[in-house]
Parts: C-alpha cells; structure tokens; sequence
C-alpha cells in the first residue's frame, strides 16, 4: 500500500507539471464597456512583474478602420486577475492602434510604439494613395508601471519612408538586446507596403531600433516582397530572429536572421516547421543557456483557418521546431507570448472569432509531454 501511495503521489507531481492549460481567462470581451470588439493584442512583463494586456477598443464594428481607441489592462498576480482598463489614446473618430511595448530594463521605462490613420480612411484607399492622410507612426511611454501614459507624439520622420503607404507596429510585444555589440538596443517589429514597383507585392516587413533608450528611433532593415505583420526574437549570439506573416501562398511563417542588431537581414526563408495560414504569430526568447541556444517559443494558428493555436519550441536558435502542441483548438487567431517571472509562460489571445481576447499559462514541461 505504501509503494502504491508513493507510486501516485509521484504520479500526481508529474501531472500537476505538465498540466495542460486548464483555464482561460477572458480579459476582454466584445460588446463590454461600449466597445463593438476588441482586436490586436500585446503583453509585456514589467520591471516589476506587472503584466500589461494592450488592445484595440474599436468602438462601431469590429473592422479595421473607424474610431479605434487603445487601452491597456494591468494584472499584478500573474495574469489571474485584471484591474480596469486604462485608455491610452482616443483620438475622437480616428483610428489608434496596433500596439508594439518594449520595456527598457535599464530605465524601467515602458515605451509603446504604435499607429494612427484617419478614421475614414480603410487600408484600401491609404494603399491606393487617395486617403485623405497617410499612415504615421506614434509613441508613447509609462514610467510608472503603466499606470499613466504620456501623449502619443508622432515619429514617422525617422521611422517610416515618405513612399511608404500603409504602414503597422507590431503588433504583439518588441523586445531590448542583452548581449552582443548592439546590447541594449530596443527592437520593434513593424511592416508598411511599398508601391514603387508595380511587379511586386506590396507588402514588406521591417525594423526600426533605438540606441539611446527610446529618445530617437530608425529605420533598421528592410525585407522583400510579401513579408507582413511580423516578431522578433533576440538569438543566443545577440543577433535577431525575425517572424513573419507571408504571402508566399505556402501556408508557412517567412523568417529572417539578422547578425548586427536588426540593423540588416539575410535571406528570408520559408519555416515549413511553423505551418500556418496568413496570419500574425508571437515570438519569445524564454532562456539562454550556457552551452549555447536555449529555448525559443513561438505560436500561430496551425489549422486550416485561425485555429488550432499551437505552440512551438526550439533549443537551436529556431533552426527546427520539434516540439509542438496546440493549446486551443477553436478560434484562436492574434497572439502575444510573455515569460511570467515564476517560470511558467503567458498567451495573450484573440480566441472564438474575437468574441474575446483571452489569457493563460503553460509551462516548458507541459510542451515537452506527450
């Protein structure tokens, strides 16, 4: 009996950590505070382990264009609970949106890049060049926590090409270099379209980085045709690992390495490993190790449409992905990966065709079960 107890009891410990995760944990809801839905979320941890939910409010449908505002939620216990939603920009009728946050650890500084366009104006007619403004490109900050947030102020002088049209940050979280020559250096992922040429889609992926602790940003490197709303990852020898939605026709992530930053990029390449339709996806550097590469999450919808979202993990810099397991098999479209400080990692969500936009946890253990 003893030897059956103890039998169990190790039974029940190895369960217990390679749980599957067992509750979602809705942090918005559409149709709730006025809101038509809510759309494009982004997760970060803060300094002081404050999880930041950040998402487009859009106020008359669930469309993309029209008046759209941007709010950010906070949770203090780890994604348990979430406080009131903070509103960190309404522009009246306009368009405010795609959040891209990156905390800076050496200031504890939370900036947030994102986007605005003229309420009226849908991708369409800013693509063809007859929208009454063009695409431009804010920021904004928090040096409390997140609880306050200063006025966006526009930087599309330095971030964005005069020729670029459409043009999106993010969405889903940047991240800050901790090693290598460019240690230090903030990294956005963002994408615009390009209509110089008529030949080519117009669609193409994009950096731009800070030096100098978010006071000015640039332009870093430049994808090719059909790369769109992408992630970054920081690789084990400081370089950085670009994810990105693609328009090759091939159902798979586009990806891209870079050895200076960010600054550059070599040849992009199809990750047949990450099969997906065409679709945003989250990238996340969860640990470095001592031997070498560590461990690389990434998450998409792997089913024929936006479902069955699935997460993947690598140990070498994203050259394979073997290990894979879906953690929601409905609805589960735009997603945000965040490593929570007790070891285990966040999913921020759009889940049941955006009838809400969800959270929950999962640890490294319960990717590697069976």
């Amino acid at each position: 009996m003893r030897t059956a107890f103890f039998i169990l009891l190790a039974l029940a410990c190895t369960c217990q950590a390679q749980t599957t995760p067992q509750t979602f944990t809705t942090v918005f809801k559409k149709g709730e505070a006025g809101y038509n839905s809510y759309r494009i979320p982004a997760i970060i941890a803060t300094k002081q382990d404050t999880l930041l939910a950040f998402i487009e409010a859009r106020k008359d449908s669930q469309g993309d264009a029209g008046n759209i505002d941007l709010l950010v939620k906070r949770s203090a216990d780890h994604g348990k609970t979430w406080g009131p939603a903070i509103l960190v920009w309404d522009d009246e009728n306009n368009t405010c949106g795609n959040p891209a946050p990156v905390v800076d650890q050496s200031t504890g500084t939370i900036w947030l890049l994102l986007t605005w366009n003229f309420g009226s104006d849908h991708e369409g007619a800013i693509k063809a060049g007859t929208s009454k403004y063009p695409r431009h490109v804010f920021i904004s900050s928090s040096i409390d926590d997140g609880n306050h947030w200063a006025a966006p102020t526009r930087i599309s002088s330095s971030a964005r090409k005069d020729h670029w049209r459409w043009y999106a940050t993010g969405p889903g979280n940047g991240i800050q270099l901790t090693r290598g020559p460019h240690k230090g250096r903030l990294v956005i992922p963002c994408n615009h379209s390009d209509h110089s040429n008529k030949d080519l889609h117009p669609y193409r992926s994009h950096i731009v980085y800070s030096d100098d602790n978010g006071k000015h940003w640039e332009i870093g490197g430049i994808q090719p045709e059909k790369t769109n709303e992408s992630a970054v990852a920081e690789l084990s020898n400081g370089g950085v690992l670009q994810s990105m939605r693609s328009y090759h026709g091939k159902h798979n992530r586009a990806m891209a390495i870079s050895n200076d930053g960010g600054s550059t990029f070599a040849e992009v390449y199809l990750d047949n490993a990450l099969q997906t339709p065409v679709c945003q996806g989250s990238i996340l550097r969860y640990s470095f190790s001592n031997n070498g590469n560590g461990i690389l999450l990434h998450s998409n919808p792997a089913g024929k449409g936006r479902d069955h979202l699935t997460i993947s993990m690598s140990q070498d810099d994203g050259k394979t992905w073997p290990w894979q397991k879906v953690i929601y098999a409905g609805g589960g479209a735009y997603s945000n990966l965040v490593r929570l400080p007790t070891g285990q990692v966040g999913i921020l969500f759009e889940k049941d065709n955006y009838q809400t936009v969800s959270f929950t946890t999962f640890s490294i253990n319960w990717i590697k079960s069976k």
